[in-house]
């Protein structure tokens, strides 16, 4: 059996009195959409800080391809910030607006110390995330929310990330661009083999994206499965409220 890509086992972080999460654990392998959801409050956030260190948990442990993941200096932790990259819920707030936006998506390329030629780089992602290899020499506010985001999942890929964590990476865009921008994760993870762990509370999302989820309530893990599975048939009272909420991603 292949070892998975990242796996978490027994995550638990309490703040104060407050349990955020709870013993939880999961797998993803090379190549997998991994949806974690659930309300406002359940842990989701809490386990995506965990999972890309940048918090430490009170129990429990996260590794890459076996290898342990832990908070620490950005030298320690290059070599895992080379393989795992993030894309921001806000892009109104991702970007430096005194940076022009060949800088920013460049500039993993150059805090990671990747070696090759940059600019081409960003101008192969712009591209890749449909825009014109012009842009990089525009300020982030001359683009729309949309244009941001993509902008945002260029910045992602510029070190070629075997696995992207995005927490509610469209919840901030109207409903036309987040079907755009969930369509371009889909594409571009199928692409290039990326994996794919994906925080949202929205299960349209996690239908059009994913092809398993993971259920949390409270900080605990209550149903895990294929999506196809748990979503027709789901065993916890949880995922069937979650369900009854889900909004259409498709236009009127």
């Amino acid at each position: 059996m292949t070892a998975p890509l990242l796996e978490a086992r027994g995550l638990t972080r309490r703040y104060g009195r407050t349990t955020a999460l709870d013993d939880v654990s999961l797998t993803l392998a090379a190549g997998e959409r991994l949806a974690v959801v659930g309300e406002s409050g359940s842990g989701k956030s809490t386990l995506a800080r965990l999972l890309l260190a940048l918090d430490t948990p009170d129990a429990g442990t996260v590794a890459l391809d076996g290898r342990a993941v832990r908070p620490g200096s950005s030298r320690s932790l290059r070599w895992f910030r080379r393989r795992v990259q993030t894309v921001p819920q806000d892009p109104s707030r991702s970007f430096n607006p005194r940076m022009r936006v060949g800088a920013a998506v460049a500039e993993p390329l150059a805090c990671l110390q990747v070696h090759g030629d940059h600019s081409a780089r960003v101008a192969e992602l712009l591209v890749a995330v449909g825009l014109e290899p012009d842009a990089a020499t525009r300020w982030p506010h001359e683009f729309s929310g949309g244009q941001r985001q993509r902008l945002a999942i260029a910045r992602a890929l510029a070190p070629r990330p075997e696995l992207l964590i995005a927490d509610e990476p469209v919840s901030a865009l109207d409903v036309v661009v987040r079907l755009q921008v969930v369509d371009l994760l889909a594409e571009l993870s199928a692409a290039e083999g990326l994996a794919l762990l994906v925080v949202s509370h929205d299960l349209g999302v996690v239908q059009h994206l994913c092809n398993r989820v993971l259920v949390l309530d409270g900080g605990r893990a209550v149903e895990e499965g294929p999506v196809d599975r748990v979503f027709a048939a789901p065993a916890s009272p949880v995922t069937a409220r979650l369900l009854d909420a889900v909004p259409t991603l498709a236009p009127a």
